[in-house]
């Protein structure tokens, strides 16, 4: 009988599938499985892990679906040469969507602030405009290189907790959540923008050049909206990567579409 390498781990509570994919990212980060090479066949890691055909296959879609593999129907999939892709079929932070892939997430805080809230972010957050909110602007980075400007609103009662936490030390989604914060699920809309002054200096780009943006929504277990975020992300160091399925397909009917300009 096989013996499961990595349900041995009594530490580690989360599926083995998932285990098997964070291991296998981080030999894409390190350079184990070399970009534009052919990753181990199924057949190899289900002898390499002990784990099963199913549960190998299981961990090489995930890291498929964002976009580190490509290939693999009846041979090794290839690594792909690409930015790396950050899903929104779950919903976790910058930091820990960083960290799962086998990089180094960075922030670096330049303002936090008790503020009027906008009338425009009022309405996100079922608030009166003008009510107290708290507001940042952050710098992320991957590996060092700066990937993003974050600027964020939180609702007064979850802001505060941010006064006593050193924003620049982690994630601070994990500081909520220790702090007794649930963030249960985030809804997301995707444009692009041209960046402005603020993204131009953040970034060490030019004024107008696109950026890809993600405005979230974030809302506890009740329903409650807690958090919004409009996040611009350089196009050359990340991309976004969503999973349908025939069986969401209703879903897909209520997606908004944009105005049509003519």
């Amino acid at each position: 009988m096989r013996r499961n390498l990595y349900s041995q781990d009594v530490h580690r509570c989360e599926p083995l599938h998932s285990q098997l994919a964070q291991d296998f990212r981080q030999r894409i980060a390190s350079g184990a499985w070399p970009a534009g090479e052919r990753a181990p066949s199924e057949a190899e890691l289900v002898r390499a892990t002990g784990a099963s055909r199913g549960t190998v296959r299981q961990a090489l879609n995930a890291l498929r679906t964002e976009g580190l593999l490509v290939g693999g129907q009846g041979r090794s999939p290839r690594v792909r040469q690409a930015p790396p892709a950050q899903s929104f079929s779950q919903f976790i932070s910058f930091s820990q969507w960083a960290l799962a892939i086998g990089r180094t997430p960075g922030q670096h805080l330049h303002e936090m602030a008790r503020r009027a809230c906008p009338a425009e972010i009022a309405s996100e957050l079922d608030l009166d405009a003008g009510e107290p909110v708290v507001q940042l602007l952050r710098q992320r980075s991957l590996d060092g290189v700066p990937t993003m400007v974050e600027r964020t609103t939180f609702v007064l009662h979850v802001g505060r907790t941010l006064f006593d936490f050193d924003t620049d030390s982690g994630s601070i989604f994990a500081h909520l959540a220790s702090q007794g914060v649930d963030l249960a699920r985030g809804r997301h809309t995707i444009d692009a923008v041209a960046a402005d002054q603020t993204d131009a200096q953040l970034l060490g780009i030019q004024p107008g050049e696109p950026l890809l943006r993600v405005r979230r929504v974030t809302f506890t277990p009740d329903e409650r909206p807690v958090e919004y975020s409009d996040d611009r992300y350089l196009p050359g160091r990340t991309t976004f990567t969503i999973e349908n399925t025939a069986q969401h397909r209703g879903a897909l009917l209520h997606l908004n579409p944009t105005e049509d300009p003519s």
